[in-house]
């Protein structure tokens, strides 16, 4: 798992900015937490390109996939409003 774990951290670094850090923060932070069911919907919700991600975490517009918005709600969002972002 230390492998997956390694390679999803990599998918975490971005060109935009404010996606970057949201991302290595939770991946620093809370990455070794999850889940293998989490892990995977997490490796998918890295999929999206920075735009996507940004519209959605910070601009609410839908992604159009529960299981993601439900991911990013639960555990980015929160995070980001707990300000560790």
């Amino acid at each position: 798992m230390n492998t997956e774990i390694n390679r999803i951290s990599w998918k975490c670094r971005r060109g935009m900015r404010e996606i970057d850090l949201l991302l290595r923060e939770f991946s620093n932070s809370a990455l070794h937490e999850i889940d293998q069911e989490n892990l995977n919907v997490f490796d998918r919700v890295l999929d999206y390109d920075d735009q996507k991600l940004f519209d959605y975490i910070f601009k609410n517009e839908s992604l159009h996939n529960k299981v993601h918005e439900d991911f990013i709600d639960k555990y980015l969002k929160k995070f980001k409003s707990q300000g560790n972002f």
